[in-house]
């Protein structure tokens, strides 16, 4: 499986922000969409990721003042990045050893789209069961020797 194959079960709508975008004005939109991520855009370009993550260590450094932080000083300037081609078990594994929780996927400079561990282990999961009652079906359907 693809990440191509996650991509069309999701949603179109990505959202994102700039780095010269006031953290707090990040936060509120992440909280009024249910985002644990927006990817950061500049000129059209990808140059980092705001995750929850970011945003504690930046409220752990600053004892919970946001005001006047930017996007561009919390955010993860060197995301994990993969293509539509990437394969979900590679992926499983790059995340993992990333600790990274969203990821963007980009095909020739176009962004296609955010995939979430959860997104991943949705997919993994939903194959599981596939292959196990296609599995269950041919064991019942077995020929019974004589």
């Amino acid at each position: 499986m693809k990440i191509a194959d996650i991509l069309k079960t999701k949603s179109f709508a990505l959202f994102t922000t700039t780095p010269d975008t006031e953290l707090q004005t990040a936060v509120d939109l992440m909280a009024e969409k249910d985002l644990g991520s927006l990817v950061v855009l500049e000129n059209g370009f990808l140059v980092g990721m705001l995750t929850f993550r970011e945003i504690i260590k930046s409220m752990s450094f600053t004892r919970g003042s946001i005001v006047g932080t930017m996007v561009r000083d919390v955010m993860d300037p060197h995301p994990l990045i993969l293509t539509s081609e990437n394969d979900v078990h590679e992926t499983r594994q790059q995340m993992l050893e990333r600790h990274a929780r969203y990821v963007p996927i980009i095909d020739s400079a176009t962004l296609m789209g955010v995939v979430s561990f959860y997104d991943v282990a949705k997919s993994m999961l939903n194959a599981q069961q596939l292959e196990n009652q296609m599995l269950k079906a041919y064991i019942r359907d077995w020929p019974v020797e004589g």
